[in-house]
């Protein structure tokens, strides 16, 4: 199936990025364009999914924009890989169970070609990693599907900012940390997003 696949090389605002999926998101829908896939980073942020609660913002000075994706409160910003998609899943099995293991079996595989080992956790979106001491946030993953077109996205912490987490409960979870993969493994992480494309396309095909 034919994929457009984006890439920015500046940051992008959440707003404009959003904007620009739900134009994507009609488009499929009248049949006038494929599915996306889009790779950027956002200026600095706060977005909160569907299901997120007022407690969970720690600092109340922070600019928080509420969205339509599922999930809780989350922060973008530099140094974070945001893979963006609308794909339809009309054009594939009806079941977004499987297109979230779809996205997670992406991100582990990924991960794994630089030698880091990550999962998911039933309990938790997204994926994670052991620490010395407790298990980490690596990944956050956000879906929304409208008439089985499925949209939003998934966030990789490469080399952001975690302090910018303290300002909130990530996710709404309160008893593991999160963490990016400098801090795990200092290394160059430049191709991260062609590999990313590259197994989340080969995955989208299976």
């Amino acid at each position: 199936m034919n994929i457009e696949i984006k890439k920015s090389i500046k940051p992008v605002k959440y707003d404009v990025a959003i904007k620009i999926l739900e134009e994507r998101l009609l488009d499929i829908n009248n049949n006038k364009k494929g599915d996306l896939i889009w790779v950027l980073e956002h200026e600095e942020v706060y977005t909160a999914g569907s299901s997120y609660k007022e407690e969970e913002i720690l600092n109340k000075n922070i600019k928080l924009i509420k969205t339509n994706r599922g999930g809780k409160i989350t922060y973008h910003g530099p140094g974070q890989l945001i893979c963006y998609f609308v794909i339809d899943l009309k054009r594939r099995k009806k079941n977004i169970r499987k297109f979230i293991t779809l996205i997670e079996k992406t991100i582990i595989e990924s991960l794994s070609e630089f030698n880091i080992k990550s999962y998911g956790d039933p309990k938790n979106i997204g994926i994670w990693v052991n620490g010395k001491t407790d298990i980490k946030k690596v990944a956050a993953i956000g879906v929304r599907v409208s008439k089985w077109i499925a949209y939003h996205g998934f966030a990789i912490n490469v080399s952001n900012d975690l302090t910018k987490y303290k300002d909130i409960i990530p996710c709404g979870i309160l008893d593991k940390g999160t963490t990016n993969l400098k801090s795990i493994e200092d290394q160059n992480y430049n191709i991260l997003s062609d590999v990313i494309v590259d197994n989340f396309t080969k995955n989208l095909e299976i």
